[in-house]
């Protein structure tokens, strides 16, 4: 093991999208927090030096473009990061020239300077992985087509994208096609790191990969927090944060809010499709709650951890996620959380003892809101104790070495490149 952890490597990570493309959500922040942590550790031999991780990305912003330099690395809080424009402005964001860029950088780490294109693709870089960020975008597939053309290692980050509720959820048919035509190939030859084990089962019941291993994501937490927020009020605040889409399930923490019997004020912090956003504006007015429930909209990363920390419970009532930061960045500042049993974090929150885990069932959800609402004892032992767990738990250093492991192993233990 200590010989294949003394070899030298060359990642380039891929995404569809990378900072400052916030609109996106956590993926965005977990990808980029990675890359930082990844190069941060080169500094002391132990991860990748700034010319050994570069991040090939595209200038998506939602239905917008970024407005940066193309074509060019340039350093994102000492990150090298070249953004390619996009040919599609929709979620396929397709970029010829990033699948250029990747082909020229694959070929640039082949150590037969031979200019014959068959030579090189005999004669693979045993250095060189590619490290792939979620999947059903054409960034992704056509991508890892690229590197498994060049017989490049490839390791995927579904980052949710490979569940049965994704698969079957939005733009389906399209999906359904992509994966018969050349997906299911290609996910055969991948690595497939995932960020929790409920991640992991979702995806062993879609694909058998070449491996699959379990890596939390880094999360940014802010500490201190100033706002000390007093545990004993009327009325019980509660936070949503997250990007706004059908899978978080606010419909059904409405309806479950509709028929508890205590006083309550509930917080929508985040942006999403106007349209859906609207029709949960409507939802709430006939269920006769919309006066207890404030639209902030997008909340900056300067301002969320002061947000989280004023709160009571911060509720995630998704129908599957793969992680879902927010509860770590709520627990970094002592809001307990309740979520269902569907986030990949579930298992975590119930074992450490730090919120509520609810099914989908509007009686249930309910419940897990007037149990949290009444046991003031664990939320104060919560508010005390949930900072200290999740900074050990979710150490940037530790599992950033974790990454490092992982990429050696992919890299220097023999796998078949078919």
């Amino acid at each position: 093991m200590n010989s294949i952890l003394d070899e030298k490597l060359k990642v380039i990570h891929i995404t569809a999208s990378y900072k400052p493309a916030y609109i996106y959500g956590g993926p965005i922040q977990s990808v980029g927090k990675l890359c930082e942590a990844l190069v941060s550790l080169g500094v002391s031999d132990k991860g990748l030096g700034t010319d050994d991780l570069q991040v090939l990305t595209t200038t998506a912003n939602g239905t917008k473009e970024l407005d940066v330099k193309i074509g060019a690395p340039i350093l994102i809080n000492g990150v090298s990061v070249t953004y390619f424009k996009r040919q599609t402005k929709d979620h396929s964001h397709f970029s010829l020239g990033l699948l250029f860029g990747l082909r020229k950088r694959i070929l640039r780490n082949h150590q037969d300077d031979s200019n014959n294109e068959m030579s090189k693709r005999q004669t693979p870089n045993a250095k060189l992985l590619i490290h792939i960020h979620a999947w059903w975008n054409l960034v992704s597939v056509l991508s890892c087509f690229v590197a498994k053309w060049y017989r490049v290692p490839v390791v995927l980050s579904p980052r949710g994208m490979l569940t049965s509720y994704t698969l079957g959820n939005r733009n389906s048919l399209s999906k359904k096609i992509i994966h018969a035509l050349l997906g299911k190939q290609l996910l055969k030859y991948c690595h497939i790191h995932a960020t929790s084990e409920q991640e992991k089962k979702d995806i062993l019941k879609i694909i058998t990969p070449k491996s699959i291993t379990v890596i939390p994501n880094l999360v940014s937490f802010q500490f201190p927090v100033s706002n000390i927020h007093k545990l004993i009020n009327d009325t019980f605040h509660l936070l949503f944060l997250s990007r706004i889409e059908e899978k978080k399930g606010l419909e059904l923490l409405f309806e479950a809010l509709a028929i508890v019997n205590i006083p309550w004020l509930l917080t929508i912090a985040g942006t999403g499709k106007s349209e859906y956003v609207q029709s949960l504006k409507r939802k709430a007015k006939e269920l006769g709650i919309h006066e207890q429930i404030t639209w902030i909209g997008q909340v900056s990363n300067e301002d969320k951890f002061n947000l989280l920390a004023k709160h009571d419970l911060t509720a995630l009532t998704s129908y599957n996620e793969n992680f879902a930061n927010v509860v770590v960045e709520s627990l970094s500042v002592g809001t307990p959380v309740l979520i269902s049993k569907f986030i990949g974090l579930a298992d975590y929150v119930a074992d450490k003892n730090l919120g509520w885990i609810t099914g989908l069932n509007i009686e249930e959800i309910k419940t897990g809101i007037l149990s949290a609402y009444h046991d003031i004892e664990k939320r104060k032992e919560i508010r005390i104790n949930a900072a200290i767990l999740v900074n050990t738990d979710f150490n940037d250093g530790a599992l950033a070495e974790q990454y490092v492991e992982y990429y050696k192993n992919v890299l220097f233990t023999p796998f078949p490149l078919t």
